[in-house]
């Protein structure tokens, strides 16, 4: 059965023959034991599908709907191009703004992390860290230098008690 023939059963199941047409058609289905089969699977098919059809209920008539449809098929294939619709003034005024505004918000966190807005000059920082008392850190962004010190343990109770590995 070829695909013709299987259009031409779906278009008699539909009802759309002519009367010749659909006399050969039922011809064919005397003696196809396949075509019956295909006509049994259509009907079985619309049986299944017509509890779930519901009637679309369109806002306007139904020749206005398709004709709008077609006019845009139309309008498509002719390539006009869509005009899209203008912004008003506000949003043309408030987006090229707040893009601007957000990069200059960036750009001065930035120079402000960097250290650009105090002059390069920032003060040399010493930092003391609290868990470990014996050392301290000092820091100059400007000479971009870190200077680490550490007590000198000869001070505490582990120096005073000798060990064998120390030099007398």
């Amino acid at each position: 059965m070829n695909a013709e023939f299987q259009l031409k059963l779906q278009a008699h199941f539909d009802g759309e023959l002519s009367g010749p047409e659909a006399q050969e058609v039922e011809a064919a289905l005397a003696s196809d034991v396949e075509a019956r089969a295909l006509l049994a699977e259509l009907r079985n098919t619309c049986g299944a599908l017509a509890g779930f059809e519901s009637e679309i209920k369109l806002p306007e008539a139904r020749e206005f709907y398709w004709s709008k449809i077609q006019r845009e098929i139309q309008r498509q294939e002719q390539g006009q191009p869509v005009r899209p619709t203008p912004l008003p003034w506000w949003r043309r005024f408030l987006l090229p703004s707040g893009a601007f505004a957000a990069v200059a918000i960036a750009g001065l966190l930035a120079a402000h992390q960097m250290g650009w807005l105090s002059g390069g000059d920032r003060a040399p920082q010493v930092e003391i860290f609290l868990a470990d008392s014996g050392a301290m850190t000092y820091r100059d962004e400007l000479e971009r230098t870190t200077v680490v010190w550490f007590s000198y343990p000869g001070e505490n109770e582990f120096a005073d008690a000798t060990a064998d590995d120390t030099i007398q």
